[in-house]
């Protein structure tokens, strides 16, 4: 039996970003409510795991086996620097057509944001006026807490979910004399060191200390770093990031395992992206982009590992570029091509093209990391939650010990399934090869 703690009273997501992705995610959670969409590629509202073996075996929904958070219980709210409501920015972001979006006109418009924790630096392209004056990094972390706060007491809601859905900052490499300790990031925070504590830390400080689990949906630095660890490990509450894996990765990381399993050689893969929305303009810079690049490049490295099989994968080139392309909007268009080698070292090429739609790819996502991680909180897990590395492009390991994260999607399933029927009281019975 579970003896998680019953999902009860309201459950309150607060999104960082009311930009295409929200705006789609909650569209879609507010109609799949009312009976007319329904949530496709949603884990957590359709996927079925076995528990049990032999006779015993059964194959159930997330929600038979552990007490899930139930769509009507969630209550929306955001932060943005622009103040458009979340009717205003789905229409704004011409992902859904209006007739999907105008059965819940006025939900969505009723979700207004509010001002975000804002620093230019980090996000150059970016140019709203609906932003907090802060006198320093530690009052703008007591402004979102406070904000949280306020929140929860207006909506009436038991729990709060914190998720970035937000733009890419600037790449903030991680200073052990500063993101070591709790401590050191908060006489950091105190001492407003903007180069090293970026306005997403400050939501991630607050969230923790307020009690709500932090979601890192961007590349960004953010959670990444041992002072946060500790962090949510004193406030016993789950972290997870980073970045969402929503198109070329998820490609990627399903398909690197076929090239792995057959034993066939990799010269070189080259990952492009074509994307028009407000994602796209902000990585248009430089310095935002290379937080991206981090975190796509990372994925084929720990699939296809040299030191394992070195006649297949030493020396391979792997690149990976994002190019903004207003037309496109939110459809974005990923090209891979592949280069491998077969017996005697004979060459051959794949070819991918995945003409995918970026925000429709993402708001299962976020469905899936909010009601799995305040899932998390209620059965006690605390930290970096690995069994939601499924979900991203980057997943959160402890570098500092040398740990190398697992980023082969069958893998991450596995470590999903194993979660999901622990805390559901069932046997963890899958092994990862």
């Amino acid at each position: 039996m579970s003896n998680v703690k019953k999902a009860e009273g309201k459950l309150g997501v607060m999104v960082v970003g009311l930009g295409a992705v929200t705006s789609t995610f909650m569209t879609g959670v507010l109609m799949a409510r009312k009976g007319l969409a329904k949530p496709v590629g949603s884990m957590t509202q359709y996927d079925k795991i076995r528990v049990g073996e032999g006779e015993n075996k059964k194959y159930l929904k997330y929600n038979e086996i552990v007490p899930i958070a139930d769509l009507n219980d969630i209550v929306f709210g955001a932060w943005d620097v622009y103040p458009a409501n979340a009717y205003e920015s789905a229409i704004n972001a011409e992902v859904l057509k209006e007739k999907d979006i105008n059965p819940v006109k006025e939900e969505l418009e009723a979700i207004k944001p509010l001002k975000a924790a804002f620093d230019k630096n980090y996000a150059a392209r970016l140019d709203g006026d609906n932003v907090k004056q802060c006198k320093d990094r530690w009052d703008m972390a007591q402004q979102i807490r406070e904000d949280i706060r306020k929140f929860k007491e207006e909506n009436g809601v038991d729990r709060v979910v914190v998720l970035w859905a937000a733009s890419t900052e600037v790449y903030v490499p991680v200073d052990e004399k500063i993101h070591g300790t709790v401590e050191a990031l908060e006489a950091a925070m105190k001492a407003d060191d903007k180069e090293h504590i970026a306005p997403s830390m400050c939501y991630a400080y607050a969230a923790l200390k307020e009690g709500a689990p932090f979601i890192m949906g961007a590349p960004n630095t953010t959670v990444d770093i041992p002072a946060m660890w500790q962090l949510a490990e004193e406030t016993k509450m789950p972290i997870a990031g980073k970045d969402f894996k929503t198109g070329q990765t998820l490609v990627k990381s399903g398909f690197a395992p076929i090239i792995g399993t057959r034993c066939l050689g990799l010269s070189g893969w080259f990952s492009t992206n074509i994307l028009g929305n407000r994602d796209g303009l902000v990585l248009d810079e430089p310095a935002n982009f290379r937080t991206k690049e981090v975190s796509k490049l990372s994925t084929l490295e720990s699939i296809l590992v040299p030191e394992e099989q070195p006649d297949l994968y030493t020396d391979y080139y792997h690149k990976v570029r994002i190019n903004y392309y207003p037309p496109r909007n939110d459809n974005k268009e990923g090209w891979d091509n592949i280069d491998i080698f077969g017996w005697m070292g004979y060459p051959m090429q794949i070819k991918i093209n995945f003409l995918c739609r970026d925000s429709i790819l993402a708001a299962p996502l976020c469905l899936d990391l909010v009601l799995l991680s305040d899932l998390a909180a209620r059965s006690g897990r605390y930290g970096i939650q690995r069994f939601l590395s499924f979900f991203l492009k980057s997943p959160m390991h402890d570098y500092t010990k040398g740990e190398v994260p697992v980023n082969h999607l069958f893998q991450q399933y596995v470590m999903l399934k194993n979660a999901i029927r622990e805390m559901g009281g069932y046997k963890a019975d899958e092994l990862i090869d």
